[in-house]
């Protein structure tokens, strides 16, 4: 493309300096011969005022002596017979003229030019007072040299500069095109390389908004295509780490039930089993957690809070109760309606509930609170274990704040529902003495259909429920 547009403003520019610089050339010439030619008629007029008072010969002489062509040998006076008795011609000055151009100009009476050896003649007639005897008008003429080199004087030095002025012009236009071609070329340019790195896997590679609007255009969609590539595989990833993460829920009731076995070959090789498959969903999760996308979580149709953590406690009761957890669970006895859906909602609790299990000792109580309010649905998840040193850390995706076991992903989970509402999630020191999770989740224009409120659970006893949760986690185990 650079060199299409070199090659058409070179074509244009030199036809445009030819259509110009010729005729100039041949004004300039012309110019040159005329500006000779009249200086050489207005020293042939100087004699006339001489022609017409006398002929004397020396008389003559001493007027074309006092010319530039006259001193310069270049000016001839032809005098026609004045005197009865002689009839002879006067001449002074050399002739280069033919006599037929002399009678010609003679009888035609104006002056003309005629080609001579070495430049040109012009004759120019001129009248002279009656002759003594004739007593008529007689015709002298003025003949004036002017050499080749004075008639093309200054034509050379004209063309060489018309001749430097459209080369100027050539290169300008070739300058001016190329710098014009560059600057649509290079964007092309870096859109074929940034094209190039992203097909390679080089993600962060992004174009300059930069060039021609078409090419600006460009680039600003190819700079929001990678953008969302990056998003597009960041959700995989971030989907990947999370589908990992919930598969801990069920491995941590499996871990639990192969702790129970007690001693023997089996139990061992049950117990080394989990172990294993816990570290091969551990390596997944960090291997997955480098994605740093705010994915929000899919809400639509919202779901009842209090349905889902019926369920889930329902769940994780039987656990409880093997464990010997005191649990406690508030504010659901009224259906609460949020922008959340069903198994985020339930995969961020299972992390909460997971988390109590993992790292706090057996015996340790723990408790589910569901407040409702005008503009938001709080869930509070308190436990009477140690606590967490750094809340704010534990709160950074991938930082498992020290505990053994711990990705560091459930918290991001639980954090990722929340703000997806517009609201945030906080640790603090819970009334058990342990560690409380708020999870503070936006209404954004919802209105749940009932106020807060809810009842006392105590030790729950394995009833239906209870023992279908048990069959539950002895499945999934």
């Amino acid at each position: 493309m650079r060199w299409a547009l070199v090659k058409v403003a070179l074509a244009v520019t030199v036809m445009v300096v030819v259509a110009f610089a010729v005729p100039l050339g041949l004004v300039v010439k012309e110019m040159a011969r005329d500006r000779a030619f009249t200086n050489a008629e207005r020293q042939a007029a100087a004699i006339g005022p001489t022609l017409s008072i006398t002929t004397e010969r020396g008389e003559l002489e001493r007027a074309i002596a006092s010319t530039q062509a006259g001193a310069a040998g270049r000016m001839a006076v032809h005098v026609p017979p004045v005197d009865e008795v002689d009839g002879r011609p006067l001449e002074i000055g050399t002739r280069r003229a033919a006599g037929k151009d002399l009678r010609t100009v003679q009888r035609l009476g104006r002056a003309s030019i005629t080609k001579v050896t070495g430049g040109f003649a012009l004759l120019q007639p001129t009248a002279i007072g009656s002759g003594r005897s004739l007593g008529a008008p007689q015709i002298a003429i003025v003949e004036v040299y002017v050499p080749d080199d004075e008639v093309s004087n200054g034509i050379t030095t004209a063309w060489l500069v018309l001749a430097g002025v459209g080369l100027a012009l050539v290169v300008g236009s070739v300058a001016v095109a190329d710098r014009l071609g560059l600057r649509m070329v290079e964007p092309a340019q870096r859109l074929a390389y940034a094209a190039h790195a992203l097909g390679e896997g080089k993600l962060g590679v992004r174009v300059p908004e930069e060039g021609p609007p078409e090419l600006r255009s460009a680039a600003i969609a190819f700079n929001s295509m990678a953008d969302q590539v990056v998003q597009l595989l960041a959700n995989e990833r971030e989907l990947a780490a999370d589908l990992s993460h919930r598969l801990r829920t069920p491995l941590t009731v499996l871990r639990l039930n192969a702790a129970s076995l007690g001693e023997g070959p089996a139990a061992d090789q049950t117990r080394a089993a989990v172990a294993q498959l816990e570290r091969e969903v551990d390596t997944i999760i960090r291997t997955a957690r480098q994605a740093k996308s705010h994915t929000s979580p899919g809400a639509a149709g919202g779901c009842d809070v209090s349905e889902v953590v019926r369920e889930r406690m329902d769940f994780w009761s039987a656990l409880a109760e093997d464990e010997g957890r005191t649990v406690r669970l508030a504010g659901v006895g009224r259906p609460v309606r949020i922008p959340v859906g069903r198994a985020e909602l339930a995969a961020a609790l299972d992390a909460l509930l997971g988390n109590v299990f993992r790292h706090t000792p057996e015996g340790t109580a723990f408790s589910v609170d569901v407040h409702n309010g005008e503009d938001a649905v709080i869930v509070l998840v308190s436990d009477a274990g140690p606590g967490i040193a750094d809340p704010q850390a534990a709160l950074v995706r991938g930082n498992s704040g020290g505990r053994e076991g711990s990705t560091g992903l459930g918290l991001d989970i639980v954090r990722r529902v929340a703000e997806s509402t517009g609201g945030d999630v906080r640790i603090g020191r819970s009334v058990l003495g342990g560690t409380e999770v708020r999870i503070w989740i936006g209404l954004d224009g919802w209105r749940s259909p009932g106020g807060s409120g809810g009842h006392r659970l105590g030790r729950r006893k394995r009833g239906a429920t209870g023992r279908g949760a048990a069959a539950e986690v002895r499945a999934r185990g």
